[in-house]
């Protein structure tokens, strides 16, 4: 099996653990998202090269993927044990009830030790018969993949309840030698920098708020934290942003007022000094992560992106 030189890139879901809009919430966002009839699923990736990466399968799958119009995956990988990143494997059983009797292989599912606890307890049931048990070691180019894609994980901090929590360096040919795709999946930090692999030309970030909040029990990352991380890194070519809530406050819905929302810790101001408005919706997002980076004196393109979006990254 070879790798194209021109790998797609399908974001199957942006959305946040509870997906938006979140039924029945009546918060701004929510409420402006149901009106114009926008969501968006859970946040999960899928890399076609040709060798199918599915990355992290929620609660949405079976959609996601039938909207999508693809069929089974290659390989699977966890990025960590919470339930909207792992708790639809039970729905890929549909590829193996459809083959002959024993003529089904398994699919191969990567995710660290600590992560594998949790999935394996939950769905222990399917090893051997519709998963196949493979770990990850952060740091460490995964195996059993074509010689031209090298994936490599990397130790990421999303709070002590996701132990098992990594992003992933995918890493394939291009016309001017390797090309290098980081995704972070949830995070609050990076305990291992992926610049050790490499230069990154696109970066898929996580984004839950637009504003830094006060508090972060959710150990969540916001478009204002990451301003120094894309900095640092120095990506090439163009930032998407995936997991976006509906968690920061519009006015009267701060101070504990709806339990999701977050109050802002010093929040993001044009340069007149003004406080940005929160993005309601996609083309508010869209608007104001483009003024996030010119504010921030940030070069590189920002997608934020959507359901369904389809784009090259060779």
């Amino acid at each position: 099996m070879t790798l194209s030189s021109s790998p797609t890139l399908i974001f199957l879901g942006t959305g946040a653990a509870w997906r938006t809009p979140e039924w029945g919430c009546g918060c701004v966002n929510c409420a402006h998202l149901r009106a114009i009839g926008e969501q968006r699923l859970r946040t999960a990736l899928w890399l076609d090269g040709p060798l199918k990466v599915l990355i992290d399968c929620g609660p949405d799958i079976t959609d996601q993927l039938m909207a999508n119009h693809l069929d089974r995956p290659d390989v699977v990988l966890i990025t960590h044990e919470h339930g909207d990143h792992y708790l639809g494997l039970d729905d890929l059983e549909v590829f193996r009830r459809r083959e002959p009797a024993k003529g089904f292989v398994p699919i191969p599912v990567y995710a660290t030790e600590t992560a594998w606890r949790t999935i394996e307890a939950r769905f222990g049931y399917l090893l051997g018969k519709l998963l196949e048990k493979r770990l990850v070691q952060p740091g460490l180019a995964l195996d059993g993949l074509p010689r031209d894609l090298r994936v490599i994980p990397f130790k990421t901090d999303h709070g002590p309840v996701a132990g098992g929590s990594v992003g992933f360096v995918f890493e394939y040919p291009g016309n001017d030698g390797p090309r290098r795709l980081i995704y972070t999946s949830d995070f609050k930090d990076v305990v291992q920098d992926p610049r050790e692999f490499g230069p990154p030309d696109l970066l898929v970030a996580s984004c839950h708020w637009l504003n830094e909040p006060v508090t972060n029990p959710a150990f969540h990352m916001s478009l204002q934290r990451l301003l120094p991380f894309i900095r640092a890194w120095e990506v090439r070519e163009r930032v998407y942003l995936v997991h976006l809530s509906a968690g920061d406050p519009h006015p009267g819905e701060g101070g504990g007022a709806i339990l999701k929302k977050r109050d802002p810790l010093d929040p993001l101001r044009d340069g007149d000094g003004r406080l940005l408005a929160i993005p309601r919706d996609q083309e508010e997002w869209q608007r104001a992560a483009e003024k996030v980076f010119r504010l921030a004196g940030l070069d590189v393109p920002v997608t934020v992106a959507h359901d369904g979006l389809t784009t090259r990254v060779g």
